[in-house]
C-alpha cells in the first residue's frame, strides 16, 4: 500500500510534467486511489501486468528489484478519461513544452 510521502511525489511529478505543457493540475481522489491500488494487488497476485476494466483512464508501471528481490506496480487511474479514448483531447490539452 502506497505512504502518504509516494502518494503526494506520484502527484506533484505529474503536476510539474503538466505544467510544463500548460496543463491543468490533478488533483488526488480517494475513490481512484483505492481502485488503483486494488488493481496493483491483483496484479501482483497474478503475476500478470495489464489494465483493469475501468472506464477511467489508467496507466499501469512494472519494475523489478533484485536488491529487494520484489516486484513494485504502480496504478495511476484518471478522471476524466482522456489521451486515448478521447478524439482529439491529447492535442488540445497537451500543448507543445513550454506553452502557456
Amino acid at each position: 500500500m502506497a505512504d502518504e510521502s509516494f502518494k503526494k511525489e506520484f502527484l506533484d511529478t505529474h503536476n510539474a510534467y503538466r505544467a510544463q505543457h500548460g496543463a491543468p493540475p490533478l488533483t488526488f481522489n480517494t475513490e481512484l486511489d483505492d481502485a488503483a491500488q486494488k488493481w496493483a494487488n491483483q496484479m501482483l497476485a497474478k503475476k500478470k501486468l495489464g489494465h483493469s476494466n475501468t472506464n477511467d483512464g489508467e496507466n499501469v508501471f512494472y519494475a523489478w528489484s533484485s536488491e529487494t528481490k520484489k516486484p513494485t506496480v504502480v496504478v495511476g487511474q484518471y478522471r476524466p478519461a482522456g489521451n486515448i479514448t478521447n478524439a482529439g483531447y491529447y492535442q488540445k490539452n497537451v500543448l507543445p513544452k513550454g506553452t502557456e
